[in-house]
């Protein structure tokens, strides 16, 4: 009767009134049937029903007014059933929770209970799903009883997501085309769009490319395989099928398929017999369209050894001991794509024993590996490296892997770590090992507390080996050896892998199917190591640090050099003169 007043409606006597006048105007002078009273007082007790849901759904409306949550009220709202199963029914039931809109964009969650916990982790998992905006709504348990209705009427199936992943059976069929790459360009134009992703992913992995690089250019799309860190054209593809190209990679990494003119960022899974392969997708607009990166991130890390990697002689032998300390920081630095966080994942599993406690804290997780506690950075939600790296120390850790020191606060906090009991490794951007030192004092670092801390630096590249099927001895022009030997004779005599300098063969690959022609096949990595002593020391707590002068202590010390290491490998046919050069001036 209130709401009646309230919202200006008939009162109940008025409708009481109402309809008696009903019964008099058309009937008044008939004695009524049994079935007219029936109906009468069926509209009655309809208009009385009809008072009490429109004051509860008031009082509900109040309430999330309090709440400060939108009211929605789904009894006279249109509920797809699309938007219905974007949430399991037994989900919904359980939270009393239902989807109500899912445009692509954004996602609309209607709740009898906002308090509840679960419902929060639903609405970050659903906007990180699908990338888009979710919002959440208070109902009434009408509204819910209604559109738990509509869940009864749609038919009894699972709803298929288009392409989440690329099977081994996808990979098996391409499998003779991709392991040659001159057939892929004749092979591209006669696949459907399905078939065509599939077909490149399967020659990237046949062609053991860590980066595929899908380029819209003016009058076609070019296809690039990165292969042991070098792009090389792959084949061309009809600009009339960009937009179905790009339409099935972002599905296939859940991405907004609509939207072209904003970089994304998702991802994938191939599933093969042996190992899972994440797979990365960047997309970015250009002139001509969008440009696609997708970076093939392989799980396994069994073959992470020192020795696979190319550490070997006194190089070895010196981060081996380094690995043995309890405490410590050990770093590894380089540009982009030089090969530190594998470096740093060879050591843990050097370290990863049953009675050690060893805690990741990673962007992103690029190796799975059994036994480390891996924790995945995520931005989005205020997780950083700082915040993760304070957490991790409460986990009464041995070993802590940081991703990478990228600023004043989460180095500060490593360092503390190292001198605290823990041994820590990272990595750090600088051009060789004496340049970390520089780095870490511009960064505020205290040099009392970095000199300390520091147990050895680590600097490196990544060099392609020679094809060992077509490897064959190869002569220099006088201007390399004289310039190989130059180099080589600054190591001194007494040093255990100075090589015989009257003696120099170096090699090449000329060719062969192995290899696709180039001649090179994998990827080794040259090193120099600094391990921290009191020179280098004193030299940090100095109010200028050079890093000509911290070289120079280095290599008076014994430190080979990354070029050094470089042509000793060279020399003893693991990879070209024209590499080491490549990759270290």
């Amino acid at each position: 009767i209130n709401y009646c007043y309230m919202t200006n409606s008939a009162s109940i006597e008025d409708l009481l009134n109402e309809d008696s006048k009903q019964k008099i105007s058309k009937e008044p002078k008939q004695k009524k049937t049994d079935d007219k009273k029936t109906s009468s007082g069926s509209q009655l007790s309809q208009k009385l029903k009809d008072v009490d849901i429109k004051d509860n759904e008031a009082k509900v409306a109040a309430k999330a007014a309090v709440l400060q949550l939108p009211y929605i009220d789904l009894a006279i709202f249109p509920v797809s059933g699309d938007a219905l199963q974007t949430i399991p029914e037994n989900i919904c039931k359980k939270n009393n929770v239902v989807c109500f809109v899912n445009t692509g964009e954004q996602i609309r969650l209607a709740t009898t209970d906002p308090k509840n916990p679960e419902i929060e982790k639903m609405t970050h998992a659903l906007a990180e799903a699908h990338h888009a905006k979710v919002e959440l709504y208070f109902m009434s348990k009408r509204s819910l009883e209604k559109a738990l209705e509509i869940y009864n009427k749609l038919p009894k199936y699972r709803k298929p997501a288009p392409g989440l992943e690329i099977t081994e059976a996808d990979l098996e069929k391409f499998k003779e085309i991709a392991t040659d790459l001159k057939k892929l360009e004749e092979n591209i134009q006669k696949v459907d769009i399905t078939e065509l992703v599939s077909l490149i992913v399967a020659s990237a992995m046949q062609a053991r490319s860590s980066d595929i690089h899908i380029e819209a250019e003016e009058k076609d799309v070019k296809i690039r395989f990165r292969i042991d860190g070098v792009l090389h054209d792959s084949a061309a593809i009809n600009k009339d099928r960009w937009e179905k190209i790009i339409s099935r990679i972002k599905l296939l990494a859940k991405l907004k398929v609509n939207i072209n003119d904003k970089p994304q960022d998702g991802r994938f899974t191939i599933l093969t017999k042996k190992e899972k392969i994440d797979v990365r997708v960047s997309t970015l607009p250009t002139n001509w369209g969008e440009s696609v990166v997708m970076r093939l991130l392989g799980y396994s890390a069994a073959s992470l050894t020192f020795e696979s990697l190319g550490l070997v002689g006194q190089s070895f032998e010196k981060l081996k001991a380094q690995t043995e300390r309890p405490n410590g920081m050990i770093i590894t630095t380089g540009p982009t794509g030089s090969g530190k966080t594998t470096t740093l994942y060879a050591i843990l599993s050097k370290l990863n024993a049953e009675g050690t406690k060893i805690i990741t804290l990673e962007d992103p997780i690029e190796y799975k590996v059994e036994g480390l506690n891996q924790s995945q950075i995520d931005h989005s939600k205020g997780y950083t490296f700082v915040d993760g790296l304070r957490s991790i120390l409460r986990q009464d850790p041995d070993v802590v892997m940081v991703g990478e020191l990228r600023d004043t606060e989460t180095s500060q906090v490593a360092i503390n770590a190292a001198l605290t009991g823990h041994l820590v490794i990272s990595t750090l951007h600088t051009n060789d090992a004496s340049g970390a030192i520089p780095r870490f004092l511009a960064m505020d670092v205290k040099p009392f507390l970095l000199a300390p801390s520091l147990n050895a630096v680590i600097g490196q590249r990544l060099v392609r080996r020679v094809c060992e099927d077509c490897k064959e001895e190869v002569a220099l022009d006088e201007t390399q050896t004289s310039k190989v030997k130059k180099i080589l004779e600054a190591i001194p005599e007494d040093h255990p892998d100075r090589p015989d300098l009257n003696s120099l063969k170096f090699f090449h690959g000329k060719g062969c199917d192995s290899c696709n022609g180039l001649g090179l096949k994998g990827r080794v990595g040259i090193y120099e190591i600094m391990i921290m002593d009191k020179q280098i020391e004193e030299l940090i707590q100095q109010e200028k640090v050079s890093e000509y002068d911290m070289k120079e202590i280095a290599i008076k010390n014994g430190m080979i050099t990354m070029v050094q290491d470089g042509l000793i490998k060279s020399l003893q046919g693991i990879t070209t003169v024209d590499e080491v050069f490549r990759v270290s001036e």
